[in-house]
């Protein structure tokens, strides 16, 4: 079982290219790092030669910082200007979006910020290059994605609880002690200890989607270390489990009736137009080009998912569900393909598994499949199209998980920190606007500062708008704090 809605900065549209070190090291070797040419790997080709790579040592369990360590890796890029600040570290989102393969697509869209920042990024702990988690074969995946996420029979939720589980032990067979070492928390502290390895007094950080998380449980660990912090797309930490399922179903739904109005329909009746398509899918699979495979529900769902994330995608979302209505199930089999990371061989990435256990560790509550029947027709009164599959997740993503979790929200207050910069956008789908609100009051007065954009998409900043750009690389750059509450239009 995939989880179909993931705090990232649409991962599955990034380059997926793993670097790792190989011949050549240059400076830094006192503070632990060695950093050296980035490699290319069976995943695609090394960056250019003005990336480096290096692997830092941190404790497994930080209750225990003498014990055994696991190396994370690390990319960077240095600033090109001469008034360098510092370094800049990036988290991509997920949990277990891979900094390191990211950081060189991602580059571009923040080449004015390494006029004064060297650009670092990291694999956080069960990710990439370290210590990565595959929790299934290939095989295994595709032959999961039959299971019913909606089920609708006693047969349909004993399958999907039976694959939740199953999941769950194939990571704890895969992860070993790791399993209970993977937290926001403990990645937190190995930000710190990348802090000190990069020889900056303080953190200078630009956090995405789940990043906004991390970022914020860093500020709380380290108030006093904070330097120049965004947070952009961001979680909602005040949310349990089901509220951030909730969260993410008023979002994607105001995403897709914000498409449909563009389009020129109704948005009921679109909407309704597209529950009623899953509802056929579910009871006949659509044929596609792919030999031996059929459109799902799950997979259509999956497929209307991605387009959500990027107004730009929105023409490709019509065609696909044009195409299914007629029968052909090929275009939304591509874009589902796409988010779960599957290329034409069949072999699929693990950016799932990694945010799996990261977030079961990190989330205490454990719905059941009653209290999840008792929340549905609450979950599908906010979403027609997508309330069932992620009132659903909710039983089903950490059912009968190997380790217990740690918190039922994540704390995030930081008294006497630096101000950090939140950037929320009001069409966001996946971290839907109101959570930048609440990150800013539980920083705390004086520290979290409020930036809106009225804007589509996951995410603000380079969305195209100028007003959030300048804003953030005012802020960033020079170290320009706007006005609490700005709005872009």
């Amino acid at each position: 079982m995939t989880r179909l809605v993931r705090w990232t900065a649409l991962a599955a549209a990034a380059a997926l290219l793993t670097a790792g070190c190989s011949g050549g090291t240059s400076d830094d070797n006192r503070s632990g790092l060695s950093w050296g040419r980035c490699k290319a790997t069976a995943d695609g080709p090394a960056p250019s030669g003005e990336w480096q790579c290096a692997t830092l040592k941190v404790p497994l369990d930080w209750s225990k910082p003498d014990g055994e360590t696991i190396g994370l890796g690390l990319i960077r890029a240095k600033a090109r200007g001469d008034d360098r600040v510092g370094s800049l570290l990036f988290n991509f989102g997920g949990p277990g979006a891979s900094g390191v393969s990211m950081m060189p697509s991602y580059a571009p869209a923040v080449s004015s910020l390494r006029e004064r920042y060297d650009l670092v990024s990291w694999d956080p702990r069960g990710v990439g290059a370290s210590e990565s988690v595959r929790c299934r074969g290939d095989k295994e995946i595709q032959s999961a994605e039959s299971v019913d996420l909606t089920p609708d029979t006693p047969a349909e939720e004993k399958a999907y609880l039976e694959d939740a589980a199953d999941f769950g032990k194939g990571c704890q067979e895969d992860a070993g002690r790791l399993l209970a070492h993977v937290s926001t928390a403990d990645s937190a502290r190995d930000m710190d200890r990348i802090r000190e390895a990069l020889g900056d007094a303080r953190m200078n950080y630009f956090g995405i989607s789940y990043g906004t998380e991390l970022g914020g449980t860093y500020a709380h660990l380290f108030p006093k270390k904070v330097g120049r912090m965004t947070l952009d797309a961001v979680v909602d930490p005040g949310a349990d489990t089901v509220g951030h399922a909730e969260n993410q179903a008023r979002g994607f739904q105001r995403a897709l009736d914000s498409y449909l109005a563009s389009t020129g329909q109704d948005p009921q009746k679109g909407s309704r137009k597209i529950a009623d398509l899953l509802k056929r899918i579910d009871a006949r699979p659509l044929p596609t080009s792919v030999p031996g495979r059929k459109l799902t529900q799950s997979l259509a769902f999956t497929g209307i998912i991605l387009p959500l994330y990027s107004k730009d995608s929105w023409p490709t979302l019509t065609a696909a569900l044009d195409a299914a209505e007629r029968g052909d199930g090929s275009e939304l089999l591509t874009l589902a393909d796409r988010y779960n990371e599957r290329d034409p061989s069949g072999r699929y990435g693990t950016t799932t598994h990694s945010q799996r256990v990261i977030s079961c560790l990190d989330d205490k509550q454990r719905p059941t499949v009653t209290e999840t029947k008792r929340l549905l027709p609450r979950f599908e009164k906010v979403s027609p199209v997508f309330g069932a599959f992620l009132g659903w997740d909710t039983a089903g993503w950490c059912h009968d998980w190997p380790v217990p979790g740690q918190h039922d929200t994540p704390e995030v207050s930081a008294p006497g920190a630096a101000p950090v910069l939140v950037v929320g956008n009001t069409g966001d789908p996946a971290t839907p606007y109101e959570g930048a609100r609440r990150m800013a009051d539980e920083l705390g007065k004086g520290v979290g500062v409020m930036l809106t954009w009225r804007g589509e998409g996951h995410g603000a900043y380079g969305s195209g708008s100028d007003c959030v750009d300048s804003t953030v690389n005012a802020y960033l750059l020079d170290g320009s704090v706007p006005k609490n509450g700005k709005v872009c239009s």
